[in-house]
């Protein structure tokens, strides 16, 4: 978004902004040059953190590919740092591309992975990004049943009807969808209503130091057990204690997502185990 959509958006007339407003245009400028260097020399992967089963918390039941790019110094830089100078413009869709592009192959290499992958609502209608996964799948179609695509609540609600049109053709093929961060926008019911998501993710507010929250506690017991109503799978996310992840089993969650069960890596597992074997 640039300096003039910034002004116009917050009603700031020409030549007053303040200095946060000065600070805030400066540095996402800034984190949208930097991601478009990075995708033109093509220093753009995948992290994967584990998604663990709550019954076996050391068995995981899918991972997700988080993006991430490098920096000019060669530092990984998460999403969280560029994603919100990025989302609403061509170069957050050439990202959703990319994720798409690299998450496709990484299923491909490993069989018996199941990943999930970003994706904004926006790219939806994005030529290129629908060529990837066209031609992703014509190669290796039996990869659809091992993919879920994420798409956060805050974005899911600015299409309802595309994204409702856009899950039915793709479930079709075998893929699956996440809601994300549910509970972080205008949460409402219709989700369950309307759209046919498989899996959806509470949103790591009211996971944080629940077994201390009686009213997250009830919160999230009531989602999760709407969520079941509707034949959805849950994941708590960001569960960093043995004492969150407790009370979230204990409320019927299905699976766990956080620091205490992995931080995203560029080398996974799987990864490691097949270079160790190439070196040997």
């Amino acid at each position: 978004m640039g300096r003039q959509q910034k002004r116009k958006k917050a009603n700031v007339p020409p030549g007053h902004e303040t200095p946060l407003d000065f600070a805030v245009t400066n540095r996402d400028q800034g984190a949208l040059a930097m991601v478009q260097e990075a995708i033109q020399h093509k220093q753009v992967m995948l992290a994967f953190q584990p998604v663990v089963s709550a019954a076996d918390m050391k068995t995981p039941a899918f991972y997700e590919g988080l993006i991430r790019v490098l920096d000019e110094t060669g530092r990984v830089i998460p999403a969280k740092d560029f994603m919100g100078a990025v989302e609403d413009t061509e170069t957050g869709r050439q990202l959703d591309c990319l994720a798409l592009e690299l998450g496709l192959a990484n299923l491909a290499a490993e069989p018996s992975l199941r990943l999930s992958v970003n994706m904004s609502a926006r790219s939806i209608g994005y030529s290129r990004w629908a060529q990837t996964l066209k031609r992703g799948l014509n190669k290796r179609p039996h990869v659809a049943e091992r993919l879920i695509l994420e798409i956060s609540e805050t974005s899911a609600i600015h299409v309802p009807e595309l994204v409702i049109d856009f899950m039915d053709e793709l479930q079709a093929k075998g893929i699956s969808f996440a809601l994300d961060d549910f509970g972080s926008g205008f949460t409402s019911f219709r989700y369950f209503k309307d759209f046919f998501f498989d899996i959806l993710k509470l949103d790591g507010q009211f996971t944080r130091n629940i077994h201390n929250d009686s009213e997250n506690q009830v919160i999230a017991a009531g989602i999760a057990a709407i969520a079941r109503s509707f034949d959805m799978y849950t994941v708590a996310s960001r569960v960093e204690s043995p004492e969150e992840a407790k009370v979230l089993t204990q409320l019927g969650f299905d699976c766990l997502q956080g620091f205490l069960f992995g931080a995203p890596t560029v080398s996974p597992s799987w990864k490691a185990s097949k270079k160790n074997k190439a070196v040997a």
